[in-house]
This record gives C-alpha cells, structure tokens and sequence, in this order.
C-alpha cells in the first residue's frame, strides 16, 4: 500500500504519519526530514537544500525526486509505504507514479489534512522537536507538552524550536504551498484517490483521532 499525506506545513502530516506507520506496519517516510539530514551535511548538495529550507523554500523538483527516489529503493519500503511531504508539486506526482509503475505498485490514497493557516502559523511557533536523530518526536506547547519541560517523554532528548519555525519563515512557506499545491490536490482528485480531512485548533479532535478515521476508511472502501 502506497499512501500520500497532503496538506500545508504544520497540519500534522508528520503525526500522523507516524501514527498510520504504526497501525497499518508500513514504513512512514518524512521528506522534510531525508532533506534536513542532507543539509547537514557539509557537500554542494547539503548547502543547496540548507538554502532553500532556510529561506522556507521548497526543494526544487529536480533534487527532490533524485532524493525520494533513492530512498524508495530501500528494502523497508517492500511492503508499502507513507509518503509525507512528498511529492509537493503535479510534477513531482507524475514521475513518481512513474517510479512506483517499475515497482509494480501504485498510489493507493492521498490524503489531505486541510487547517486554516493561522491556525498552522500558531501551531509551528510552538512546535518543539526532539533532537535525538533516531527519535525525532513532536510536541506542541499548548496540544501536546512534554511532561517534564524541554526534554522528550520518548528518550529523554532535549527538545528545540527548529530554526525554520517563525512566523516569518512559515508565512513564507504557506504562501509557497498555495501556489503549488492546488493543481497536486486536484491531479489526485481526478484521480479519484483523494481523501480530505477537515481540521481546526478549536475542536478536540487529536492527531491519533485523524489517523484512526483515516485507517477506518482505508479498511472500509
């Protein structure tokens, strides 16, 4: 199976994928964060991604395609997979059909987790991120705090703001994914695969109960 999470920076893709990975037993894959791993690194590559990430651009179609490319050949991801953050653009959804049709596979869904950007704007500004490279856990100061203040429940790691998460930087970012997306959004939807998912910060709805709605609807199509 072969699953898309769609929507603007700071929707709960991450989350929520994660939480799908967990219930189905497939891989979830995380763009944002092969990308941050390669701007770590002191290369051509990683200085070209570290601009665009720290500019909140997105990573031009070209260098993110040869990058989920390589990944999707990972023996992890035989018997299905979460794709967050990828493709972001109609182009990068074409050639990665093209990519799945050689491994005899297909996009099964495409779900989208549509927010209204101030409540993404004031979701980012107080997401917190574990800096253990082998956890990588999120938590949010008002939805969803670490017990103990600045330190993982998961492994005990510090947590931090990532460097990308302002207002300035995210208003930027949203303004690019708008731009970009709706013809993503609608290349699915004529495809009759997408599955949207409608949020906001005032209900109590939680990210394991977006994942759980959406594992029901996958099992009963």
């Amino acid at each position: 199976m072969v699953i898309i999470m769609l929507g603007a920076p700071g929707t709960g893709k991450g989350t929520v994928g994660k939480l799908l990975s967990e219930e189905l037993g497939i891989v979830h894959i995380s763009s944002g964060e092969i990308f941050r791993s390669y701007a770590k690194k002191h290369d051509k590559l990683g200085e070209q991604i570290e601009n665009y990430i720290s500019n909140g651009l997105l990573v031009p179609d070209e260098l993110a395609i040869q990058i989920v490319e390589k990944r999707l050949e990972e023996p992890d991801v035989k018997n299905g997979v979460i794709l967050d953050g990828f493709p972001r653009t109609r182009n990068q959804a074409i050639v990665l059909d093209y990519i799945l049709k050689l491994q005899r596979k297909m996009v099964d869904v495409a779900v989208e987790l549509d927010l209204p950007d101030d409540d993404i704007v004031d979701r980012i500004v107080k997401r917190r991120t574990c800096i253990n490279k082998n956890c990588r856990e999120i938590y949010n100061l008002d939805f969803r705090p670490p017990k103990k203040e600045g330190i993982c429940d998961k492994c005990g790691g510090p947590l931090v703001q990532r460097i990308d998460d302002n207002e300035e930087t995210v208003r930027k970012r949203l303004k690019t994914y708008h731009e970009t997306s709706e013809g993503l959004i609608n290349y699915y939807k004529r495809e009759n695969i997408l599955y949207t998912v409608k949020m906001n910060n005032e209900s109590n709805t939680t990210t394991k109960d977006v994942a759980i709605e959406i594992r029901d609807y996958l099992q009963n199509r």
